[in-house]
């Protein structure tokens, strides 16, 4: 939950100081993926929420995981996919909106973002330059 990747890194070594003896395959785990750990401070900060959260597929289609193990052997495949389709369309109701959906456009274009804030890109214009001599 640190503000900055810099901060989550000081973080996660003093975890690794205190929990490596203790439980050194996790916290060996843990060190191997730690780049993949903190990819969500590339992102959007609007977008973190939804990226840390911890268990989206399991969340998002308990609904419909809950109403087909009731009804195994009831319906054809066809009747199941239709059940399930109809379900799912239901739940979406109550989804959560994702937050700063229209930072999607910039992701997808790979803008790049550090700590959560877009990083601009600085361009040189060609009036921005000293003149050049030429040698006479």
């Amino acid at each position: 939950m640190a503000e900055t990747k810099a901060q989550a890194l000081v973080a996660f070594e003093q975890f690794v100081a205190v929990f490596g003896t203790k439980y050194p395959k996790a916290v060996e785990c843990l060190v191997k993926d730690r780049e993949t750990l903190l990819a969500f401070y590339d992102f959007p900060a609007e977008h973190w929420i939804h990226i840390r959260t911890t268990n989206p597929i399991e969340s998002t289609f308990a609904t419909i995981r809950h109403r087909t193990e009731r009804t195994k052997g009831c319906l054809t495949r066809d009747g199941m996919l239709a059940m399930i389709f109809k379900l799912g369309m239901s739940a979406e109701k109550n989804w959560r909106r994702l937050r700063g959906f229209q930072l999607l456009a910039k992701v997808i274009d790979a803008v790049q973002f550090r700590d959560g804030i877009e990083v601009q890109q600085r361009v040189r214009k060609p009036g921005n330059q000293a003149p050049r001599r030429i040698a006479a």
